[in-house]
């Protein structure tokens, strides 16, 4: 088998392919394998991060490797779920809108997942019910156990079976977690499921991974072991008996903390793992490896460990890459929203910025303005905020307006996308980003006097920015404009097309309900805003480029979504390297 290597080098990323299975290549296990990751005491401790660095582990022992996520609310997707509830929305190829855990997994592992790959109870119930509907349950009385249980089961087996990673082949191994934590009502028919799914596929294929937190207290910095001594208890009384733990802690675990939780939780010594803090989130495979974990792994599931592998190798080599950056010249972007104060509603922006910093030398600082600061009404109401704001906008070396909704600080968004048009500060705008920079030059360069789009004013006079005729006004979820389309390059050259290669058309995900109005793209180009790309049937506008200035970029859809640490998705890299002072 072959998987791409990750080579970091200081000008340049590559991508080549390796054969990493040797003489065993064609057959490194017999059976799927799975590993389950689990969470006990409390959220947030690192479950995807867990997961998408064990998934790593693997793939550099050269087994093809996929993800699920199982989110435990009732909820069909993510898709209608605030950013405040929930943080940001990631969207797959085939429109799925999805956990942003999948987008963890995708860029660590660099698959495509589907909508598939994330279970939620509200999936497996309509399912259920519509199976009940039909009669194929025989008049038999629905349950959870066994109907809910096995329908959570074959799901998992037959997603764990689908390609991912582009060759067609079918996957060696799975990585599930399990969303929430061990002991919430919500999420017992899925342990219930995951613990009956080990003797379906055999308990030789399935290592259970629990993660769990180790906090200190007291003056002298104890390592306290009783929760996870209890989110352990209560995991074995669930019929899950964990075979690793993955102890969450500020500093590693010392040797009598790992002694103490091995002999109260019925693990091997060896098999408590430290998941202490680490200077960026490419070390945690790292961190992982240097314990033992791929060797427990191999040891479990019966795969031959090389001696040398080549991917973690520039995978560390990557990771160090980004240590070495603390140190670099810095690099400010200015991030225009409504979310700043919950960065996980920007996390695919924020990943697609560090990608692109990686490929540039520079360390990223990222400077968070609310939008709403950057109106003229806050110059009244508060205007130390106000002052804040401008003072950070003036400062940057580049802008961004990320995707968003509704009202709420579109005016301060358009004022940033004014700010930088004016100054020839870089500038990117994404999906929303695109639209208020169009209103923008609507107001200022056309003189269409309080043009704005029909989501902030239905009756607006000169809409600039329409909503789509084929989207559904009267349902939410998952009616938007969805995954990945083809985008054709509408000119020979631009500096856009040159940063994906030159190649004739893109392929992108998109999330949205709003388009430039086609009616004004005629007056809008003539006037040096250019549409440089649109949709197949060329009504639609995709990219927007403005003339004779260093980088002023919009794209209707979402390149953050397929960016990835060892390929920064153009858009972005374009963005940052002209904020470096570098030609595009």
């Amino acid at each position: 088998m072959t998987i791409l290597e990750i080579r970091v080098r200081r000008d340049s990323i590559e991508i080549a392919n390796v054969d990493m299975r040797g003489a065993t290549a064609s057959d490194p296990v017999d059976e799927m394998k799975y590993v389950v990751v689990t969470g006990g005491v409390l959220s947030g401790l690192g479950k995807g991060v867990t997961a998408s660095s064990i998934g790593v582990l693997l793939k550099s022992a050269g087994l093809r490797v996929t993800a699920v996520k199982i989110d435990p609310y009732l909820n069909s997707d993510a898709g209608t779920m605030s950013p405040f509830e929930h943080g940001e929305v990631f969207v797959l190829d085939d429109g799925g809108e999805v956990d942003l855990d999948l987008g963890n997994y995708e860029r660590f592992l660099d698959v495509s997942l589907t909508k598939e790959n994330n279970i939620t109870t509200g999936k497996v119930y309509d399912n259920v019910i519509q199976k009940e509907r039909r009669g194929d349950y025989l008049g038999k009385t629905v349950q959870v156990i066994p109907h809910i249980t096995n329908e959570i089961q074959d799901w998992i087996e037959r997603v764990a079976h689908t390609p991912s990673d582009g060759n067609g082949k079918s996957p060696d191994a799975c990585v599930i977690e399990l969303g929430g934590t061990v002991g919430d009502i919500e999420s017992a028919p899925f342990v219930e499921a995951l613990r009956q799914f080990q003797f379906r596929v055999g308990q030789e294929n399935v290592c259970f991974v629990h993660v769990s937190l180790i906090p200190v207290m007291g003056p002298v910095g104890e390592q306290k072991t009783k929760p996870t001594q209890h989110t352990v208890k209560d995991l074995r009384g669930l019929g899950i008996n964990p075979h690793m733990l993955v102890c969450r802690s500020k500093s590693a675990l010392v040797d009598e903390t790992r002694q103490k939780i091995s002999a109260f939780c019925h693990v091997a010594p060896e098999a408590v793992v430290s998941a202490h803090d680490v200077s960026n989130i490419y070390q945690v495979p790292i961190m992982l490896d240097s314990q033992g974990v791929t060797r427990m792994l191999s040891e479990r599931f019966g795969f031959q460990l090389k001696e040398r592998r080549e991917m973690l190798e520039n995978w560390k080599e990557m990771a160090d890459h980004v240590d070495s950056l603390e140190s670099a010249e810095e690099i400010h972007i200015a991030v225009a929203g409504k979310y700043t104060d919950l960065a996980d509603s920007y996390l695919s922006v924020i990943k697609a910025l560090q990608h692109a910093s990686f490929k540039v030398n520079r360390k990223l600082v990222i400077d968070w303005i609310e939008s709403s600061d950057l109106d003229d009404d806050s110059k009244e109401s508060d205007s130390d905020s106000y002052d804040s704001a401008w003072d950070l906008l003036r400062s940057a070396d580049g802008i961004l307006v990320p995707g968003g909704f509704g009202i709420r600080g579109i005016e301060g968004k358009i004022k940033a996308a004014e700010y930088a048009r004016l100054n020839d500060v870089p500038y990117l705008g994404v999906c929303l980003g695109l639209q208020v920079a169009t209103i923008e030059f609507c107001r200022n360069v056309l003189g269409l006097e309080g043009a704005n789009s029909t989501e902030f004013e239905e009756g607006a006079e000169h809409q600039a920015v329409i909503f789509m005729p084929e989207i559904s006004k009267t349902h939410m979820g998952g009616t938007m404009r969805l995954g990945t389309r083809p985008t054709p390059f509408l000119v020979e050259d631009c500096k856009i097309r040159r940063l994906y290669g030159g190649s004739d058309h893109v392929d992108e995900r998109h999330r949205h309900r709003y388009e430039v109005n086609p009616e004004l793209i005629d007056e809008i180009e003539d006037s040096g805003l250019v549409y440089v790309g649109k949709d197949e049937t060329g009504e639609r506008c995709e990219i927007m480029e403005l003339n004779d200035h260093p980088y002023f970029v919009g794209t209707q859809f979402h390149p953050e979504f397929k960016s990835r640490p060892d390929k920064p998705s153009p858009p972005f890299l374009g963005l940052l390297m002209a904020a470096s002072g570098m030609e595009v």
